[in-house]
């Protein structure tokens, strides 16, 4: 039913369908070195077979995904020294986002970040982590949104893509939204209030602790 779907034209886009790969990437339900065979991938997602080539070649453009000769394609696995690489880079474009945010910030978007606050308080309080991790994201999607910045936005989405899979597993750590809390509050009160430079501070101090997670957990995983 599925490929007559996508015959009929009722099939998802090639934009739908990146979209589509990049959560499951970053979800950890496609791994990394893992074979992307394009019949698989046509028949789970009722794509046609040019829709699922165009997504393959966007993602490779992306850094998600890799083609190798005459083996196909596959999930890139992206080594803890490149993400550190990755996040550190992430860390100077969203400082800038962050910047021009608290400049440009209205006082109805200021109030819609002090909610988000009080459902990060919450998610923390109920040690509901995947609660945690949305508001995460809405936060950093949010910044980016306020702050006008579309160049640098895509850039960094990019960038957070390739490095989702560390950031997957971080977020799954015991007491991490707990450690995370503080920091994602300073972004907010920075930002909120109309202070550039300690938006930015407080977006470095944030993205360096998850350059030092991912360190110590590579660490861990090599003494092991």
């Amino acid at each position: 039913m599925a490929e007559v779907d996508a015959a009929r034209g009722r099939g998802p886009s090639v934009a739908e369908l990146v979209e589509s790969l990049q959560s499951a990437i970053a979800a950890g339900d496609l791994v990394p070195n893992q074979r992307l065979i394009e019949a698989d991938i046509a028949a789970e997602y009722g794509a046609s077979r040019g829709t699922v080539r165009a997504a393959l070649s966007e993602l490779t453009v992306e850094g998600l995904v890799e083609r190798l000769p005459n083996r196909g394609a596959r999930v890139r696995a992206v080594s803890a020294e490149e993400a550190v690489e990755i996040t550190e880079v992430r860390g100077a474009l969203e400082a800038l986002c962050a910047r021009k945010a608290a400049e440009r910030i209205t006082d109805g978007q200021a109030a819609d970040l002090r909610a988000l606050a009080g459902r990060m308080r919450e998610a923390v309080a109920e040690g509901d982590r995947e609660l945690y991790s949305e508001c995460a994201r809405a936060l950093h999607a949010a910044i980016l949104e306020i702050s006008g910045q579309k160049t640098a936005a895509a850039t960094i989405r990019r960038l957070r893509g390739q490095a989702a899979q560390f950031q997957f597993r971080l977020a799954l750590q015991p007491g991490r939204p707990r450690a995370l809390l503080p920091q994602h509050l300073g972004i907010i009160e920075a930002v909120c209030a109309h202070d550039g430079a300690a938006a930015a501070e407080a977006v470095l101090v944030h993205l360096g602790s998850v350059v030092e997670a991912i360190r110590a957990t590579e660490s861990q995983t090599v003494r092991g």
